[in-house]
């Protein structure tokens, strides 16, 4: 393709495309985000009792459930009073986190059961994800005693239907959620950030829209074989994903802050520095490890502190396999997206223990992590130490490629499990020759050798 003939499909699919989209999520999110401005302003407001506070910010959440999902909103709503009326009945326990989870655990399983029509099951299953992951931290905290005491019904609904959080997430704590209702002071800094995140998710969501589709060879012009071919077809899939994925963080990032959470004090000074992705450091990783955290941070926090910790007693193994899959029955009982989660589970296990033990062979800062500066490895710096971390960061590069093969642009994933059932994937990765869990597998063997 020609230069002339490139810029004429450009320029068709930034009219077609780019502005169609941007026009249609602006439609969407005006009235989101107006409403986080209100709550800002009004939390700002002295004279206002918290109780208020509360009842405006369960109004607010509500009303943008319904904006978003309308009549199917009443499940959230259901889930949220199911959640308290087991949080009053376990008050007197000192294992509510786990009473908790699972009378949660059965009501989710209920709903992938398809005893709830799986269309609506689908489309309010992030809100979902966000209020359970709200309530089990509230329930973890009672045990520790990080909350003194069982929050009203009116505190606990207005924390888990913040307006901020409770469409697109992310997770924040009952602390940050109780910042936020005192009423940060207004600034600049806040609205500014706040608008830049936004104009980030768009401008991911153009990228996995009508950008990563057409990479190879309309932006990017590499063509090849047919077996480097299905590569970089795999490569366009897993990269459109990605920033699908940014989108909805950044997005989140956004109204977040906008409804006033998301800072941090240093001392008289508000600092509006919620971050939910880095892509930066998933698509130039380090290590699968630091992917796995740097894809949603608030998401990753809390696994860390509600599951792995809890989780330890049993091994680090086994706490790492409890930990995704508690991730995959967030995320519902889809094959494709569970195999995907415990493959992850494998890889950054292998690639952690491995890489600790080459580190400690070669006395080199060679880790998952990036080593502190007074390390007690010998070699920091040199040319081959940094040879080894580039090597391991390509192939993260590859496990993420093949990982995201399977998620096709444009597909959300209720189309993705009535069109394609689990001989999707299974297909997907042998036109890929299984080859990431081959090489898993040799890593693990590897390791074993030299341990």
């Amino acid at each position: 393709m020609d230069m002339t003939s490139r810029l004429e499909v450009w320029w068709e699919l930034a009219e077609s495309c780019g502005l169609a989209t941007l026009h249609q999520v602006l439609l969407q999110m005006w009235r989101l985000l107006l409403l986080c401005v209100l709550n800002r302003l009004l939390f700002r407001l002295g004279n206002v009792p918290g109780s208020m506070k509360h009842l405006v910010s369960l109004l607010t959440g509500a009303y943008s459930l319904f904006l978003f999902f309308e009549v199917h909103m009443l499940w959230v709503l259901l889930l949220c009073g199911l959640c308290y009326l087991t949080l009053l009945l376990s008050r007197n326990s000192d294992s509510r986190g786990l009473f908790v989870s699972g009378a949660i655990l059965i009501y989710l399983l209920i709903g992938e059961m398809h005893l709830i029509d799986p269309v609506i099951w689908q489309k309010i299953r992030g809100s979902q994800m966000v209020v359970v992951m709200k309530v089990i931290s509230v329930a973890f905290d009672l045990d520790r005693g990080a909350l003194r005491s069982l929050p009203s019904p009116m505190e606990l609904l207005g924390y888990l239907l913040f307006v901020g959080t409770v469409v697109f997430g992310p997770w924040i704590s009952f602390s940050a959620y109780s910042d936020a209702i005192a009423g940060q002071k207004l600034s600049g800094s806040w609205f500014l950030t706040s608008l830049h995140r936004l104009v980030k998710s768009q401008l991911c969501l153009l990228m996995s829209t009508c950008i990563t589709p057409y990479l190879f060879p309309l932006f990017i012009p590499i063509e090849g074989n047919p077996f480097t071919q299905k590569w970089l077809w795999a490569y366009e899939n897993a990269l459109s994903f990605h920033f699908s994925n940014y989108f909805v963080g950044h997005l989140s990032e956004g109204t977040c802050m906008l409804a006033g959470a998301g800072c941090t004090k240093e001392k008289d000074n508000l600092k509006w520095d919620l971050a939910v992705v880095k892509p930066s450091h998933v698509e130039m990783p380090r290590s699968m490890v630091l992917v796995v955290t740097s894809w949603n941070i608030p998401m990753s926090r809390w696994l860390k502190s509600y599951v792995f910790k809890n989780a330890m007693k049993l091994g680090t193994f086994a706490a790492i396999l409890m930990t995704y899959t508690a991730s995959a029955l967030l995320h519902g009982l889809s094959f494709h997206l569970g195999a995907v989660l415990l493959s992850l589970g494998f890889i950054t296990y292998v690639e952690h223990v491995l890489r600790k033990r080459l580190a400690t062979i070669f006395s080199a800062c060679i880790m998952s992590r990036p080593c502190p500066g007074d390390c007690p490895h010998q070699h920091k710096k040199e040319f081959w130490v940094k040879l080894l971390n580039l090597l391991f960061s390509l192939l993260t590069i590859f496990h993420l490629t093949y990982l995201g093969s399977m998620f096709d642009p444009g597909l959300d994933e209720q189309e993705v499990d009535e069109v394609y059932p689990a001989s999707h994937t299974i297909q997907r990765w042998s036109e890929l020759n299984w080859a990431s869990h081959w090489v898993v597998f040799i890593s693990w063997i590897f390791y074993r050798l030299i341990q």
